[in-house]
């Protein structure tokens, strides 16, 4: 019960965080960021995908909130 509660918050926020990752970048060049005034010393592959982990992590806490919000009470 908990592996199908788990996939239902992760595969949406999944494709979430991919369309966040192509709308963001599509924006702002990973090459142009800087980090209080340094430019980052990560390569652009690193940036997209700390990026997406970040967009994905954000998204599933989101989904999860929603999910526990929709229990009723006798599940918790």
């Amino acid at each position: 019960m908990w592996g199908k509660r788990l996939m239902v918050i992760a595969w949406p926020a999944f494709l979430v965080a991919a369309v966040l990752e192509m709308v963001v970048f599509a924006l702002v060049d990973p090459g142009d960021l800087h980090w209080f005034g340094a430019p980052l010393a990560l390569s652009r592959e690193a940036v997209y995908t700390l990026a997406f982990f970040v967009f994905w992590g954000l998204t599933m806490v989101s989904s999860a909130l929603t999910t526990l919000l929709t229990l009723p009470p006798s599940e918790l």
